[in-house]
């Protein structure tokens, strides 16, 4: 199916993380023009690089960005003015879990983090975001979790679990207020989503920071699929670990005209672990 995305201006938030990495990457190669916003400038330089030397055919434009100091995001919009024009398309991907924790023992350090990061990080860019595309239509694509929206999912969690479940409603609401102004607001709640290699996760990734050492190797994780001891899965229907590129062709999907008649909407990208 073509997508008609070539040209298409796409920030993308987080863009240096596991998740991220497959969405700058696959935005790229259908040709639009991408704004990786990550505070991992230099694994951002290097994507860029990587996207070039794959001879994608879209441009990567790496700019330092934390999306939690609304002053920040509207340096990267600037930035993103000057090399490519109006946005068309905002992808909030950046998120985070600050450790892992029970909601009786998380302390408070952490969930001013996670709320700056999963709360506030939305809310700037959205807002940034909005006086390029209202009146000239636009496709902004909020990515959640599962933990959001099923207790096992969110073991440990349960914080930053809370947090995507704002994120969840504060999409519902701008889809409402905003669809009259041309803009349409789509929400992705990922399951375990699994990097292919060490090499494609940034150094602020949970993974660097915590994920290797307490929930294992990505190989274990694959066993894990296997054994159904997969942390937060007691069993997966589609017996596999979701891959980058599993959130990226459902973004695209829903960033392009192909889904001109869906917003508001909530899908989890999660091989069926969370069914409504």
């Amino acid at each position: 199916m073509e997508l008609g995305l070539n040209g298409k201006t796409v920030i993308i938030t987080g863009g240096s993380g596991g998740i991220g990495q497959g969405l700058v990457l696959e935005f790229a190669r259908e040709g639009c023009n991408v704004v990786n916003a990550s505070r991992d400038e230099a694994t951002g330089e290097k994507l860029a690089k990587k996207a070039q030397e794959q001879g994608l055919p879209g441009k990567v434009l790496s700019v330092s960005t934390d999306v939690t100091q609304r002053a920040s995001v509207d340096a990267m919009i600037e930035k993103a003015h000057l090399q490519f024009g109006l946005i068309d398309v905002l992808v909030n991907n950046a998120g985070g879990v600050a450790h892992l924790a029970t909601i009786e023992d998380i302390d408070e350090e952490a969930r001013r983090w996670e709320i700056a990061l999963n709360i506030d990080g939305v809310m700037n860019c959205c807002q940034a975001v909005s006086q390029d595309m209202f009146g000239r239509g636009g496709s902004i694509i909020n990515i959640s979790s599962n933990s959001s929206l099923h207790g096992e999912a969110a073991t440990n969690v349960g914080h930053y679990g809370a947090t995507k479940g704002f994120v969840n409603s504060a999409t519902k609401i701008m889809a409402w207020n905003w669809a009259k102004r041309g803009v349409r607001v789509n929400n992705i709640c990922p399951g375990w989503i699994v990097p292919y290699h060490e090499d494609d996760i940034g150094g602020g990734s949970f993974w660097n920071r915590f994920g290797f050492e307490q929930i294992g190797t990505l190989e274990g994780m694959e066993q894990a699929v296997n054994d159904g001891t997969l942390l937060g899965i007691s069993s997966l229907p589609i017996a596999r670990l979701g891959r980058p590129e599993d959130v990226a062709n459902l973004t695209m999907f829903l960033a392009s005209e192909r889904s001109s008649y869906i917003t508001g909407q909530l899908i989890s990208v999660s091989g069926g672990a969370y069914m409504p």
